[in-house]
């Protein structure tokens, strides 16, 4: 496991806007100096969603600095919902940064590859490789997509996809992944989406030979490794295997670990 920091902090919320209007996808920036100081690429946060509710919500880093962090979200349950209302200057609870994030690596060439509201672990990460990220990116339809921009201002360059073509290109992600492959160049791919999207592109990953690594999405408890909520089937040698928590042994995990089966 990967040294880390975790606080548990007061933070303010400076930004809490929508990312794409006629979206329920926001943005949140926290001032949170404890957490920011010490957040990696591919770590998570989690975030007390009002009183009411008990367990705290997790959310990606999808951006820090020295002072603030930035977590993408979409409005999908009660915790998220609480989030949204929530204006500037509003102090919340969060705990962070938790979890082992990506490995990144100098001077190699990276293909970033992400699917629904996993496109936002891959920005911090982007950050990093800057030229050196090709982003590869799916949608549902055209009215979805967002942060090509965002990854254009670090000099990455970005392909996107959609179910169901209103793009320009209809397909899925995976379609990105092989053709990014076959012109070859690469040292390293990061994969963050739905399991099902990750596993296919696995399978893709595996037939050039090349390191990759997942974020994975589970639904968790306790975010301190406590609970055992959020485990995920992890591979030992011959035919056995481990269950793994996300929230600490993850949630970036090397995809040959995975059993995705």
């Amino acid at each position: 496991m990967a040294d880390r920091a975790d606080f548990m902090s007061n933070a303010e919320i400076t930004e809490n806007n929508l990312i794409l209007e006629n979206t329920t996808l926001f943005k949140m920036v926290l001032y949170a100096p404890k957490i920011a100081k010490f957040a990696r690429p591919g770590q998570l946060v989690h975030i007390k969603c009002g009183e009411s509710l008990t367990l705290r919500r997790p959310f990606s880093i999808a951006g820090s600095d020295s002072e603030t962090l930035r977590v993408c979200y979409d409005v999908r349950g009660k915790g998220t919902k609480w989030m949204a209302e929530q204006k500037s200057g509003t102090k919340i609870s969060v705990l962070g940064p938790l979890g082992n994030g990506y490995t990144v690596y100098e001077n190699k060439k990276a293909l970033l590859v992400g699917g629904g509201t996993g496109i936002y672990s891959l920005l911090s990460l982007a950050a990093k490789y800057k030229e050196n990220a090709v982003v590869t990116m799916g949608f549902r339809n055209a009215g979805l997509i967002n942060t090509v921009a965002d990854f254009e201002t670090f000099g990455s360059r970005v392909s996107v996809i959609t179910d169901d073509g209103s793009s320009g290109r209809k397909g899925f992600v995976t379609e990105l992944v092989r053709e990014e492959l076959e012109r070859g160049g690469y040292d390293v791919v990061y994969l963050c989406g739905p399991t099902p999207m990750m596993a296919n592109a696995v399978k893709i990953v595996n037939e050039f030979d090349i390191d990759c690594e997942a974020s994975m999405e589970e639904r968790m408890g306790c975010g301190v490794g406590a609970c055992n909520a959020c485990v995920c089937k992890t591979m030992l040698a011959g035919e056995n295997f481990a269950y793994k928590r996300v929230c600490i042994d993850g949630p970036v995990f090397n995809a040959k670990e995975i059993m995705w089966q």
